[in-house]
């Protein structure tokens, strides 16, 4: 199990240098209020939601490349939430996303992640800011009996002990610096390729293979290396995530 990541004697979560938390009252919409605020705020800034039944935050980026390559930034900010979750959650319990920001614990639904830059930037323009956010929730509420919502859950219907919203928060920070510099030292093959690992297998021909392309599209390409299906990332971004639930405006239950 990882070690916690948040100050005991505050309660906030333990960030590592080079990020600045906004930190909002319990109805405050974190994903909302960073895009509100990128432009100004800059790179690091972490807005978070303080709510008892959810971890709710979101990240301000700055990417350097024009729009289509950076969106990518997404399976990186993915990757820090799936590896921080997978060091807090029991080994025998699998976790998996769903294309593209669905995090699935044991296969029910707990949150995802979601993305959104500036509006009217064309793909080759580099953007002032992105935003990743993500929504985690750590327990079913007490008004859903057992067994009422099988295809959703929370972290502590699946074991969890005591998850703490502001220590995903710390480990997700330190997982995403860890991903961006093994993404400037390595390339974003590592990264696309460790979040391809958490997708479900694919039925059909095993012959066929799954990749991210240059624009963040998960191509599957068949034995002779052409493309046989392409699922874009720019649509799938753009509208609200298959795992939130517009009415609620929490993940669907």
């Amino acid at each position: 199990m990882a070690a916690p990541s948040i100050d005991a004697s505050t309660g906030l979560p333990d960030l590592p240098p080079g990020y600045e938390l906004v930190a909002l009252r319990e109805v405050g919409d974190a994903f909302a209020h960073a895009c509100a605020i990128a432009a100004d705020a800059g790179a690091g800034t972490l807005v978070w939601s303080r709510r008892a039944t959810m971890a709710e935050f979101a990240v301000v980026l700055e990417p350097d490349e024009p729009l289509a390559p950076a969106r990518r930034a997404f399976f990186a900010c993915m990757n820090a939430l799936g590896d921080t979750l997978a060091a807090r959650m029991p080994p025998e319990k699998p976790l998996e996303f769903g294309w593209p920001g669905t995090v699935l614990v044991d296969r029910g639904l707990v949150g995802g992640g979601r993305l959104a830059w500036p509006p009217g930037v064309a793909e080759h323009e580099v953007p002032r800011w992105l935003v990743f956010g993500a929504m985690i929730r750590l327990t079913v509420s007490a008004m859903y009996e057992g067994g009422t919502t099988p295809d959703s859950t929370g972290l502590e219907e699946e074991g969890f002990e005591q998850p703490d919203a502001a220590d995903i928060l710390g480990g997700f920070a330190r997982h995403l610096m860890a991903g961006f510099d093994s993404w400037r030292e390595h390339g974003f093959r590592p990264s696309g390729e460790a979040f391809l690992a958490r997708l479900p297998g694919r039925p059909g021909d095993a012959s066929s293979r799954r990749g991210i392309d240059a624009a963040g599209d998960l191509i599957v390409t068949g034995a002779d290396g052409r493309v046989v299906a392409r699922e874009g990332l720019r649509a799938a971004l753009s509208g609200l995530p298959a795992w939130l639930d517009p009415v609620t405006g929490e993940p669907v239950l």
